[in-house]
């Protein structure tokens, strides 16, 4: 497990950083988020990603269904004086447009491949969403080298290997027991396993529910890389964009849609 993981104000820090360097712009770049728009994180964690929508001064509503996480949140955003946020220990499905109203943006970044019943949510999330709204999916497919999420785990061999996260079921806890991981590691890797989602996968739902792609990228080095480890987010060029071959190189996809 990486320093950064254990550090939970380290890690509300980085996700404002690389939300305001990457997530704002690419937003902007089809819809303008300004002072008056209402913006939605589902799976919003500590609140990292929100702040510098707060900084912009939109109204923000945040939420995770871990309530541990929301208490953080609330803590990390007060201590920064923030105004007009509204953070929520929910589950998405179990949140209705009249609790929480509907958003100019609504995003989800590390988030889409944690959730359970994706076909559900692509159709209950419309409901959240304005006439003239987005919604921006950022998230790693799930046969990419680290798409298991196998990086917090404990052993430091098992942290840094790719792909084993593809093995038949029985190969994959197997190697994890084997290697000392506790219940806890091994039953959060599994459920990642049971929600990861490929890029097909996500195109499928996307058309299924009849949203308009509005802006679509491929990366070859995650955006999220440069605060991590220091690496230059980098484009997939479009020549490496084979279907479900690139689902093994492409380390994240940034996609914005509306309805």
């Amino acid at each position: 497990m990486q320093e950064r993981h254990k550090d939970r104000a380290l890690y509300f820090k980085e996700q404002g950083e690389t939300t305001l360097k990457y997530v704002v712009p690419y937003v902007n770049s089809v819809k303008t988020i300004d002072s008056n728009s209402r913006v939605l994180e589902v799976g919003c964690g500590e609140g990292g990603n929100l702040s510098p929508f707060l900084d912009m001064g939109c109204e923000v509503v945040g939420v995770d269904i871990s309530v541990t996480q929301i208490e953080k949140a609330k803590e990390y955003l007060e201590e920064a004086k923030y105004e007009k946020w509204q953070v929520i220990a929910k589950d998405i499905y179990k949140v209705s447009p009249e609790e929480i109203g509907k958003f100019d943006l609504i995003f989800l970044r590390d988030v889409i491949e944690h959730i359970p019943n994706q076909e559900q949510f692509f159709k209950i999330i419309k409901q959240f969403l304005s006439d003239d709204g987005v919604i921006f999916f950022g998230f790693p497919p799930w046969r990419m080298p680290f798409g298991g999420h196998q990086q917090i785990c404990q052993n430091k061999f098992l942290s840094v290997f790719p792909f084993y996260h593809i093995l038949p079921y029985g190969l994959f806890k197997g190697m994890l027991k084997l290697l000392g991981e506790d219940e806890q590691t091994i039953e959060s890797l599994v459920e990642i396993k049971d929600t990861g989602i490929s890029i097909s996968r996500f195109r499928r739902l996307v058309r299924k529910e009849k949203f308009k792609v509005l802006k679509e990228t491929y990366y070859l080095v995650n955006p999220n890389y440069e605060t991590k480890f220091g690496l230059k987010g980098r484009v997939l060029p479009k020549l490496l964009r084979v279907p479900h071959l690139c689902d093994f190189y492409t380390t994240a996809i940034y996609c914005v849609i509306k309805k």
